[in-house]
């Protein structure tokens, strides 16, 4: 069985706006490539998270999957993952994970991320 037949949980703010039309293009998305996807809305789930080792105010700064061999994968490993699951984004996961991009883009993904709090959303 492919890595895509397996389902993976995604931990979005569904408090956020921006996270939810997210959440909708990459569901449109995935369900034409028949890659299953859990999503998790992060609201008021403090202690669920914790329990999964993921620090709640960090679920609200970056993007976390649960893999599907149970193993969280943050930042630009869970974007990874989650465009590898459908084939004509493969091309862009294989772009994001070379080592001379990510420095570059997880600053620009950090400033995407601190000014959508700026607008809306607040991390306590």
């Amino acid at each position: 069985m492919s890595e895509t037949e397996h389902e993976i949980t995604v931990f979005y703010d569904g408090a956020c706006p921006h996270c939810v039309r997210d959440r909708e293009r990459y569901e449109t998305w995935a369900g034409r490539a028949g890659a299953p996807v859990c999503w998790f809305d992060i609201t008021g789930q403090d202690e669920q998270l914790r329990a999964l080792g993921i620090d709640p105010r960090r679920a609200l700064t970056e993007l976390h999957v649960l893999d599907e061999r149970r193993r969280i994968r943050s930042e630009l490993d869970a974007y990874i993952l989650l465009l590898n699951r459908i084939p004509w984004l493969k091309p862009l996961a294989w772009l994001i994970g070379r080592p001379w991009n990510r420095p570059w883009l997880a600053r620009l993904y950090h400033r995407s991320v601190d000014r959508r709090l700026r607008q809306g959303r607040r991390v306590q």
